[in-house]
């Protein structure tokens, strides 16, 4: 029989800078990590939200890019050529 594993995984953001767009959204470049029994690694976060009439945050899209030199100049050089 298989053994499940009850993996928790804790998310720490170590920076973030927000920009905001439109009428109410925003869009967040964060560096986090996750931290599991197994070990830590960084990532980069990109997420898009938008703001509640009570000013609090509300997040809709996000996407995580490794934190690998050669796969975020990849990311950097795409941006800019678009």
């Amino acid at each position: 029989m298989d053994e499940q594993q009850d993996t928790k995984v804790r998310f720490e953001t170590l920076s973030s800078e927000k920009i905001p767009f439109g009428k109410n959204n925003f869009l967040e470049v964060a560096r986090k990590k996750a931290i599991t029994d197994d070990g830590v690694s960084e990532f980069i976060s990109v997420s898009r939200g938008y703001y509640l009439p009570d000013g609090s945050e509300k997040y809709k899209k996000s996407i995580t890019i490794p934190d690998d030199p050669d796969i975020k100049k990849f990311v950097t050089k795409q941006i800019a050529e678009q």
